[in-house]
């Protein structure tokens, strides 16, 4: 199985902080979260590993090399200018000509990486997405109409949706719906796939995940206790 951690972005929602360090090399705790995410997928038997880089990626490729330090294989692609969360894929073609996962850089998840990719292989889909389950609070009162007419009122609602983790199993033959050169989301990738009614899954995940793109997700991080030692991330509340 063959891995793309995708880091090219400039992390804007963690600014000031990421002027100075990519998004991925940001601490948790003593650690960056890159190297969590790269110690957590060798310990699920993942040994190649492709990092999409560009803003500061010459940061990312001096601290983690070629990944030997963890029986690893890890490869960097640069991008030139900024393409998007997707678009990045487009210089791996050649090397992703089975089912690959693509994980967002600022992940940390205990998400079963085995029962997802079999599960993905099982409905037989172009693409499934691992997702989880967020609850956001409205900070405005909620009111339904019809005609011009309110039919129902909520005063600040607690809004409940399954939301995308950042974390994708996916065919090669998606890489046919993602254009070269230009930037590229998931956004554009599952608009396209639907329109052209391309089959495409989620998985809902209900352990642990953690997007540190967050400044609150972030903040979390740190106030929790890591066990590295353990099979997959196992996270206590700090005392």
């Amino acid at each position: 199985m063959r891995v793309v951690i995708q880091c090219g972005g400039q992390g804007t929602r963690l600014r000031p902080y990421t002027m100075v360090l990519p998004k991925p090399l940001m601490p948790v705790k003593a650690q960056p979260v890159l190297e969590l995410l790269l110690k957590w997928l060798r310990r699920n038997d993942i040994q190649d590993v492709y990092i999409t880089t560009g803003y500061l990626g010459n940061l990312i490729r001096s601290v983690f090399g070629d990944g030997s330090q963890w029986d690893m294989r890890i490869k960097y692609t640069e991008e030139k200018e900024a393409l998007g969360t997707i678009g990045p894929l487009t210089l791996l073609r050649e090397e992703l000509q089975k089912t690959f996962l693509v994980i967002n850089g600022d992940v940390l998840t205990d998400l079963n990486i085995h029962d997802f990719v079999q599960t993905h292989r099982n409905r037989g889909g172009h693409i499934t997405v691992a997702t989880a389950v967020r609850k956001t609070k409205m900070e405005f009162g909620v009111m339904e109409q019809f005609g011009g007419r309110i039919k129902s009122f909520r005063e600040k609602p607690i809004l409940t949706n399954q939301v995308s983790m950042g974390i994708y199993c996916m065919e090669p033959q998606v890489l046919e719906h993602i254009p070269a050169g230009v930037p590229f989301g998931f956004d554009d990738l599952i608009l396209r796939m639907l329109a052209r009614d391309l089959p495409a899954y989620t998985y809902l995940h209900d352990g642990f995940w953690l997007d540190i793109g967050r400044v609150e997700d972030f903040q979390t991080a740190q106030e929790l206790s890591w066990d590295n030692q353990a099979p997959a991330f196992q996270v206590v509340a700090a005392a």
